[in-house]
């Protein structure tokens, strides 16, 4: 599977942005995606993910409330929706696909290669 992210810019503290991720390649739909960060000088934290049917998602606790994630597979796309932005959430944006969903970025198998987040305040 091949995922390419995008939708990521510059926005003002308060903000929304949604990020996309489509797919290509193997049949999507089979694979749970996540959504993770790196904020600069930190490592890689789990944001989100979802379920492969799109029924079942999770939260990190630091952006449960404020963001959602959904998405269509017979589009091939995953969204990440980002509403009440803060400047904490200034990142480079990862979706990941894998055969479980999990908040460990070691069980994914395909990533994409990043959307650039910036909030300022």
């Amino acid at each position: 599977v091949q995922l390419q992210a995008s939708g990521g810019g510059l926005v003002q503290a308060g903000g929304s942005l949604r990020l996309s991720c489509a797919a290509s390649g193997r049949t999507f739909s089979n694979y749970a995606v996540g959504w993770f960060r790196q904020a600069p000088g930190k490592e890689r934290e789990f944001v989100g993910v979802i379920s492969w049917s799109g029924g079942t998602s999770y939260y990190a606790d630091s952006v449960k409330g404020r963001f959602t994630i959904s998405r269509d597979n017979a589009k091939d796309t995953v969204w990440l929706q980002m509403n009440r932005l803060n400047p904490e959430d200034t990142a480079v944006y990862y979706c990941a696909a894998g055969n479980w969903g999990s908040s460990s970025d070691e069980q994914y198998d395909y990533w994409g290669q990043g959307t650039l987040v910036t909030v300022s305040s």
